[in-house]
């Protein structure tokens, strides 16, 4: 991993419900993952995703695979 510290930030779309998470992109280029934190336990777990598997994610996200009926 790499010693640089990761940059938090949420979506701009996040409307502060508490229901949100942090990325930490500044790191994607340096140790090869996206880590992902809960907004609410910033001191708590990061997952630390694969690139490849985070931006398929997010395009799942942008099609609506994840909207409720």
């Amino acid at each position: 991993m790499t010693t640089e510290s990761p940059l938090w930030f949420k979506s701009s779309y996040s409307n502060n419900g508490g229901d949100c998470v942090e990325v930490a992109a500044n790191l994607v280029v340096t140790s090869g993952v996206v880590p992902v934190r809960d907004s609410k336990r910033p001191t708590g777990p990061t997952l630390n995703f694969p690139i490849a598997t985070y931006s398929s994610f997010v395009s799942g996200v942008k099609a609506g695979w994840f909207d409720n009926a």
